[in-house]
């Protein structure tokens, strides 16, 4: 179970280490291309392609962090209000759909991808495979289901606790916020 440990701690630091600088190249790329049209009176050509590559990574490779925090997308209102053995039930039911949901668009995205290698193509202005502009979309996607599925988990082994991620309870069970459990 150590080494589990140690390979989830592992992910979770390169998660936050891919979002981060994705964050800061897409707004190096935008803040730069705007000083050098105003200073130049042209901008980068390959600004729109990097940002672009930076939004996809952090798009799909954010959904595994945000699972594992607790910080997806989520309609709230009835489960807040649900009784706390419909909230366990929802726990456990939701996130398994959401990994089956997000497990089957990673084996189509994976297709999507091995087509563009196939293809051969190339970006316009890194003149870079442009596979590489698709290969995390099913990475995340798998890594969320993986996520989703630990998310499950949780709920299953933990009795007393309703978590909405691996990382957060529910705040309707908590008595005292600042004793979060990490799993």
């Amino acid at each position: 179970m150590k080494i589990l440990g140690a390979v989830d701690k592992f992910i979770l630091k390169l998660e936050e280490f891919i979002l981060s600088y994705s964050i800061l190249l897409i707004a190096l790329m935008v803040v730069g291309n705007v000083v050098s049209r105003a200073l130049t009176g042209s901008s980068w050509t390959f600004s729109a392609e990097v940002s672009r590559f930076a939004v996809t990574i952090a798009t799909f490779m954010g959904i595994s962090y945000a699972a594992r925090k607790g910080r997806h997308i989520s309609m709230s209102a009835f489960f807040d209000l649900a009784p706390f053995k419909l909230r366990k039930a929802l726990a456990i039911f939701i996130p398994v759909v959401t990994a089956v949901v997000l497990f089957t668009l990673a084996y189509y995205s994976s297709l999507y991808v091995n087509s563009v290698y196939e293809s051969g193509k190339v970006t316009s202005a890194l003149q870079v495979p442009a596979f590489y502009m698709t290969i995390f979309i099913p990475i995340g996607l798998f890594m969320g289901g993986i996520q989703y599925i630990r998310n499950a988990w949780v709920n299953i082994k933990e009795k007393e606790v309703v978590y909405l991620g691996t990382d957060l309870k529910d705040y309707n069970d908590e008595k005292n916020p600042e004793e979060q459990i990490h799993v």
